[in-house]
């Protein structure tokens, strides 16, 4: 049986040299595009300083909230008693499992119906849409030209059919929604709800009528409730002739008329303010010294990074 040899493989050593970095080699390229570097920095530092500078104050205001209970002792007792049968009668009786009253209350303010109906009612709709800046020392605003016309007071923004010239109420709900801030506390409870804006002194106002309105639109709602539900349960007692059944209902009557008055007396309905919204003193951004930084740093970066490829760049080209 007859073995045929195969030839010897060659070996060739790896150099490991060709792929290691000398680092000698790099701080000397870098030495050598040290006025590259130097003046590519620079010019990054200045374009940044300049950004920061061209950005206008944005300031916050803030307001510190606690949930109004919406339930006294004797109500809620008597929601216990008669929850089942109010259920029936579709009657909701303080304290008796309705949703969180926190919850539907947030959820109120960021609906597009509130917020719709609160520009419409504070005439808010030219410092929200079209504002750009503003003035600190005679503290007016700023409103774009561009976007609407002061002294003929219309709005004259380009735009592309179908919007029309004029921000409808969900474009204005958008941004609305874009410099209203609403953090919840599950643990305390504590709502916090802040509003950004060019103006120190529309954000303080803004939240402001933010939790006023929203007490006023949460009473409003219960004691339409209410009265609906009287309004039921009078005709329930006309309708029955069962005695019992009668006293049940006017206990339930009772329990409403005692909601629309204390709906009524308590002012901060929905929420109760802790720490009101003050004028901030001090802008909330843009952080310029933080631009500034990043700015530089970034160009820096680019810098040695454009220095190093330029060299090995043309280092292969001379090397073909």
């Amino acid at each position: 049986m007859s073995h045929q040899s195969l030839p010897a493989a060659t070996s060739r050593p790896v150099d490991y040299a060709d792929d290691e970095i000398d680092l000698r080699e790099l701080f000397a390229v870098l030495w050598t595009g040290k006025y590259w570097i130097a003046g590519l920095t620079s010019i990054a530092a200045i374009l940044s300083v300049v950004y920061a500078l061209s950005l206008p104050n944005i300031y916050r205001s803030e307001a510190l909230l606690a949930p109004s209970s919406m339930a006294g002792g004797g109500i809620g007792g008597l929601a216990k008693q008669y929850g089942g049968l109010a259920s029936l009668a579709g009657i909701s009786l303080p304290g008796g499992g309705e949703m969180d009253k926190t919850a539907l209350a947030l959820a109120v303010i960021k609906s597009r119906r509130f917020i719709s109906d609160f520009i419409q009612r504070h005439d808010i709709l030219v410092p929200l849409m079209a504002a750009d800046g503003w003035d600190q020392s005679t503290g007016e605003l700023s409103i774009d030209a561009d976007i609407y016309d002061t002294g003929s007071a219309t709005w004259v923004r380009a735009v592309r059919p179908p919007q029309p010239v004029q921000p409808s109420g969900q474009e204005a709900h958008e941004v609305f929604d874009a410099l209203l801030s609403i953090t919840e506390d599950k643990k305390s409870g504590f709502v916090s709800l802040s509003i950004a804006h060019y103006s120190p002194m529309v954000a303080q106002q803004w939240v402001t009528w933010l939790v006023e309105d929203t007490n006023n639109t949460l009473r409003a709602q219960d004691v339409a409730e209410a009265e609906n539900s009287i309004a039921y349960l009078e005709t329930q007692v006309d309708a029955t002739s069962l005695t019992d059944l009668q006293s049940r209902f006017f206990e339930m009557i009772q329990s409403q008329t005692e909601t629309i008055m204390l709906a009524k007396v308590r002012e901060e309905y929905a929420f109760k303010t802790v720490d009101p919204a003050v004028i901030p003193e001090q802008k909330d951004k843009p952080k310029r010294a933080l631009i500034c930084l990043l700015g530089t740093l970034l160009g820096g970066m680019l810098s040695v990074l454009w220095v190093l490829i330029r060299h090995y760049a043309l280092n292969r080209d001379r090397t073909r």
